[in-house]
């Protein structure tokens, strides 16, 4: 190996087959985009037939969704997104491949412009070249700081712990304000679920792989599916009051910086990484959120 390749090699991080994961997480990107679209068509079909979304969809609306060959498409699409994501995981440390999801906005975006005829503003275009600017510039820190370590049972109970009192938080938000929740409380909700959703999977999967099934990996295989409907159905009323690409902005920005909080905060994948690494990850996830909330602000489908 040339020794210029021997320096980079020796200053990554992670090791060649860590790199496998990165791959696959943009093919799950890619789904990732057209499942919203498609499944976004769909709830506006819904809508368009009266049955208007306030306060959450309800029964009559979900079941409506199943009914319409658009949206059920779009969720095969998710479900093969989720597949690669869930694959991608397997082989490398969640805050490397889950904040590329945010590859889906670009895509998103152009199709929903295309799709809806609507050309996006210089505001909105500033706050999405923001939200993936900050995601490449946490992956790439990530990549040379990142380690992937095992998860000890205290850390699994602590995610546990932390993630119901999160769903306890966000039912009780729901009942009480749900006449007055915003696209942008939804997709915050959306994002925060998600990002438990991806932690509980690697371990779940990690521990499936060890011949460890016990109690506690059942227990977050519950919090997992406990997460991911209330998740997924944040998502779709997203999708009834706000355009497709906020919905990905939100999740593709939120859903990793939460993934990566508790991958640094509590598995320790940053326990390498120096003092200006640590910056660089807040000050790039700082960077992508404000992307986000511009997006919510100035995207012409949001404006009023």
């Amino acid at each position: 190996m040339p020794p210029e390749l021997d320096f980079v090699s020796a200053q990554l991080a992670l090791d060649p087959r860590q790199f496998i994961g990165i791959p696959i997480a943009l093919v799950g990107a890619v789904f990732l985009s057209f499942g919203a679209q498609f499944q976004h068509r769909g709830v506006n079909k819904v809508e368009a037939a009266g049955q208007q979304v306030t306060g959450g969809l309800d029964v009559r609306q979900l079941l409506a969704l199943l009914r319409r060959p658009s949206w059920v498409f779009g969720s095969l699409m998710l479900g093969l997104a989720i597949v690669f994501q869930l694959t991608s995981l397997n082989f490398s440390p969640i805050i490397v491949v889950q904040p590329l999801g945010a590859v889906a906005l670009v895509i998103t975006s152009i199709l929903n412009s295309r799709v809806t005829k609507t050309k996006l503003n210089r505001r909105s275009v500033i706050s999405i070249v923001m939200c993936v600017g900050g995601v490449a510039l946490f992956v790439l820190i990530a990549a040379f700081t990142a380690v992937d370590r095992p998860v000890s049972d205290q850390n699994l109970v602590t995610i546990v712990i932390v993630l119901a009192v999160v769903l306890a938080l966000f039912i009780a938000l729901f009942v009480l304000f749900r006449k007055r929740m915003t696209a942008i409380a939804y997709i915050l909700g959306a994002g925060v679920l998600y990002g438990f959703v991806a932690t509980l999977a690697k371990v779940v999967i990690s521990r499936l792989q060890q011949n460890d099934f016990e109690w506690l990996t059942l227990t977050c295989l519950v919090g997992l599916l406990a997460a991911a409907a209330a998740g997924a159905y944040f998502v779709q009323t997203a999708y009834a009051v706000g355009p497709p690409d906020l919905v990905i902005a939100g999740l593709t920005v939120v859903d990793p910086m939460v993934a990566v909080g508790i991958g640094i905060i509590v598995l320790g994948e940053a326990s390498q990484a120096p003092v200006f690494a640590l910056v660089g990850f807040v000050l790039t996830g700082i960077l992508a959120i404000l992307g986000v909330f511009g997006l919510a602000k100035y995207h012409p489908q949001s404006e009023h």
